[in-house]
Parts: C-alpha cells; sequence; structure tokens
C-alpha cells in the first residue's frame, strides 16, 4: 500500500517540532544548572557564516506550516520572525503545531501531483506536491532541526539520539 502525502507529512512535523521543543525545554534546565541565561544559546552559531540558532528554529517551523498550506490549499499563518527568547521560540513552534494540526488528511492527500509553488528570491520555482515534500521540505525540516540538535549539543545541553528520535525512535 502506497504511503499517502498526509502520513509523509504531518505526523513527521508533528514529531520533529515536538523534539524540537523539547529539546528547548532541557537547554532551559541546563542553563538554570549552570547558572546562565538561556538567552545566549539563541544567537549561537556552529560557523560564522551560518544562521543562528534561532532562526534554524524558525525555519525547521516555517519548512512545516508552508508545506501543509501549500499542499492543503491554504494560507498558512504568518510569524513575525522576531522571537528574542526560548519562551517565544516555543510559542512559535507551538503556533506551528497548532496549524500543522489543524489540517485533516482529506486537505493533504491526493497532492501528489498538485503544482506547488514556491516563492524565491530569484523568481517563483512550481514543483509537483510529492517532489516538493520528498526533495525540498523534509530534507530542510531535517536539516534545520539536525543544526538546533547540534548547536544545543556543541554548547554542552545533554541531548543524546533518543532525544532526536523522540518517542518515535
Amino acid at each position: 500500500m502506497p504511503i499517502s502525502m498526509y502520513s509523509a507529512s504531518v505526523p513527521i512535523f508533528k514529531a520533529m517540532l515536538g523534539n524540537l521543543a523539547n529539546w528547548l525545554d532541557r537547554a532551559e534546565v541546563y542553563a538554570a544548572e549552570k547558572k546562565f541565561d538561556p538567552v545566549v544559546l539563541l544567537g549561537t552559531r556552529l560557523a560564522p557564516d551560518m544562521l543562528p540558532f534561532t532562526r534554524q528554529v524558525q525555519i525547521a517551523c516555517d519548512a512545516a506550516k508552508f508545506c501543509v498550506a501549500r499542499l492543503a490549499g491554504i494560507e498558512a499563518p504568518r510569524f513575525e520572525d522576531n522571537e528574542g527568547s526560548m519562551a517565544d521560540l516555543k510559542a512559535r513552534i507551538a503556533k506551528t503545531l497548532e496549524f500543522v494540526s489543524s489540517v485533516t488528511a482529506a486537505q493533504v492527500d491526493g497532492s501528489e501531483d498538485k503544482d506547488i509553488t514556491i516563492p524565491r528570491r530569484e523568481g517563483n520555482t512550481v514543483m509537483k506536491g510529492e517532489p516538493y515534500l520528498k526533495h525540498v521540505v523534509l530534507p530542510n525540516l531535517f536539516f534545520h532541526t539536525t543544526t538546533a540538535y547540534a548547536l544545543l549539543r556543541h554548547n554542552g545541553v545533554p541531548l543524546g539520539k533518543s532525544d532526536y528520535l523522540g518517542q518515535g525512535g
């Protein structure tokens, strides 16, 4: 039996964003134990030319919300990209999860061959729903969540593979 577009997207988005929220909780606990303000983690980068932690979280959320909206043919909520604390980032994840969870399988399934328009600086790109999900969204979601995880680990937050995989692993 083929996998549906819904089952290949929404449950994965919910799991990874839920894991990401848990990592932020762990980062706050770690910061309290080590007696530093967790806000210092928000600007951390793996390299000078990489985006900081806050942008990694924002982009992971955007990957999920825009994908679901585009596949379902609905408007995505707008977020201001102005998060300045762990609480703000957790609120963004929660808003994203709320939106992603509001979309039903009936809205997403059958979007494999739907034309998806992706706005880019150099102009719009149009591709079908299935390759959009498999070759654009999922790799981006995993890249940005993995980078956020690596930034926290690099800064001492005690996370392990089971935290990355969550309850599904």
